[in-house]
């Protein structure tokens, strides 16, 4: 089944269904009814009966005194509700999803779909095809209800389902409050809060460290807290852990091993711009790291390090375009995730009209560190001449994927050698995909250019994540290009016409055996110059770099 964004259709008849209304009412309980928890709120009823019924919208609507019609769009716009109309079939409460992005497509995702509906009873399991699921090292992966299983292949993701093991677990090593606490968690915060450090000294550290925004964009750290620092109070800060980017899990790898660690950043930046709320907000695919976190921040605020503001979690539905910070916040304040058109930036206008430092949660794991080692600590890491660390996800053909801290600058090919252990046996390297599927793909002869900010726009490229994707000999930069384009098909959120168009109609030419090069190349110029936000803008970049740089595919 396509899954779309934005189903059609309408809710028939507005006769309130007494026995719905009791069934939302006894799954809110005393939570609040603001239009803000209107996600949360859906989740809860998708969770407990495995889809949301039109009786069940309607009763939400009339107990969050809101119009049916929002909440429907809400529902409908994001990947994880499943929206039964009054004449529809529900889906079977287990649902199978298995990623067909990037890597996992490489590593004979689409064969294991086909295996898994030829193996399960239909009428019992839903197999479904979704796009990245953050676990891209252990390829393929499916998530058996909310279990993932990385390696999966039809014997172990029937086991699962033979075995009832249908929930994802805690990260069973990470450092929790009382270990993180004797680690001398919490210590530099409660120095900041002491006078022992002055608020703009703090700045003045990381604009030296050259520390910069690691979910993407890449805008100065040091600068975006010297910005909000200057505007007017109330101020809100929220933190995206989103990670919808194929080939990226780098923020995972942070929330299972240490996830004090970009609390305590968080809470000294609420310090340094002097600001009110905190919101967290976690990719919905990441059940296992949401209850730890849930558990962690139950005992930060249990036994408090110094006096906390209030800190919110809010959990996604799975819609890539909520890493786009706008978007992100329209999610947060309940409602679709589409992308604000701009100006007034977030920074002076953004969660719920206030401004709003937006940060990746791994620009925030390193705040501790640069305050007690200091700036010169973090930027005289490096190669050629650039500066700092940098967390690369790199799955694909290696013999070691994974999350690797490496050196700003560093070549992908001395990652694969330095880090990754090699290319696998019997592969040679081929090309890859520096910044996940919009950062483009580059060829092997590109293998020795700097890895970082500002390096690859020459070549139409860009690091963003880090999302590193190796291809081999044995792969085609023709086929992971509409890989690519699929995906910003089906998560382009539908506001403008030249994503939402220009996506679709890409995929159809580049599905034909030969591509119309001209044609693709006016269609890639309007979504790259009229597009709102970087979705739309950068969805062309896989497909104009399989036909530069990889001509011989195209012969």
């Amino acid at each position: 089944m396509k899954r779309t964004r934005g189903k059609k259709g309408r809710i028939l008849g507005r006769i309130m269904d007494k026995n719905a209304l009791s069934q939302v009412q006894a799954l809110l309980g005393d939570e609040p009814r603001d239009r803000d928890y209107l996600i949360e709120h859906l989740h809860k009823i998708q969770d407990k009966y495995h889809h949301i019924s039109n009786r069940h919208i309607l009763a939400l609507a009339k107990e969050m005194n809101l119009p049916m019609a929002e909440v429907y769009e809400t529902a409908t716009f994001y990947h994880h509700f499943d929206i039964t109309k009054e004449d529809e079939t529900p889906p079977p409460a287990i649902t199978v999803r298995v990623c067909e992005s990037l890597t996992c497509e490489m590593y004979g995702a689409h064969e294991l779909m086909d295996s898994l509906k030829s193996a399960v009873d239909n009428k019992k399991v839903r197999i479904q095809p979704v796009p990245c699921v953050g676990r891209c090292a252990g390829a393929p992966v499916a998530v058996v209800g909310t279990k993932p299983v990385e390696k999966a292949t039809q014997d172990n993701v029937v086991k699962c389902l033979d075995n009832d093991e249908l929930t994802d677990s805690m990260p069973p090593n990470y450092v929790d409050y009382e270990n993180y606490k004797k680690q001398g968690g919490y210590e530099t915060l409660n120095a900041c809060l002491a006078g022992k450090h002055e608020k703009q000294a703090v700045i003045d550290q990381l604009d030296d460290s050259n520390l910069r925004g690691l979910g993407g964009a890449g805008f100065p750290t040091g600068r975006k807290w010297r910005i909000l620092s200057e505007q007017p109070k109330p101020k809100m800060i929220a933190i995206n852990i989103d990670e919808g980017e194929p080939g990226t899990f780098k923020d995972r790898y942070y929330l299972e091993t240490d996830p004090h660690r970009f609390i305590e950043g968080t809470l000294i930046a609420h310090w340094a711009i002097d600001a009110e709320d905190i919101y967290l907000y976690l990719r919905d695919e990441y059940a296992g790291c949401r209850d730890m976190l849930e558990q962690e921040l139950e005992k930060l605020k249990s036994d408090p390090p110094c006096e906390l503001p209030n800190i919110y979690l809010r959990r996604g539905a799975g819609a890539y375009i909520c890493g786009e910070e706008s978007a992100m916040i329209e999610s947060i304040e309940g409602k679709r995730g589409m992308p604000r058109l701009r100006p007034p930036y977030v920074a002076e206008v953004g969660l719920f009209g206030r401004p709003t430092l937006e940060h990746n949660m791994e620009t925030m794991h390193w705040v501790r560190d640069i305050i007690e080692k200091g700036a010169d600590w973090f930027s005289a890491n490096g190669r050629r001449e650039r500066k700092g660390l940098r967390s690369f996800s790199v799955s694909g053909r290696v013999k070691k994927p994974g999350v690797h801290i490496a050196p700003a600058g560093i070549s992908v090919k001395e990652l694969i050698d330095e880090y990754c252990d090699g290319m696998e046996d019997g592969h040679e390297f081929y090309g890859y995909f520096p910044g996940g599927a919009s950062g483009g793909i580059l060829p092997a002869s590109l293998g020795d250019e700097p890895l970082d900010f500002d390096t690859l726009q020459k070549h139409g490229c860009f690091i963003g994540s880090a999302a590193v994707v190796i291809l081999s000999d044995k792969d085609s930069a023709k086929s992971m290009a509409l890989n690519a384009m699929k995906f910003f098909e089906d998560e382009s959120c539908g506001q403008c016409t030249p994503c939402r168009v220009g996506t679709a109609k890409a995929v159809k030419l580049m599905q034909k055996e030969e591509w119309d090069k001209p044609l693709l190349e006016e269609l890639s110029s309007v979504m790259i110059d009229a597009s709102i936000c970087g979705l739309g803008q950068a969805a062309p970049n896989p497909l104009r770099c399989a036909i530069k740089y990889f001509p011989e595919e195209f012969e």
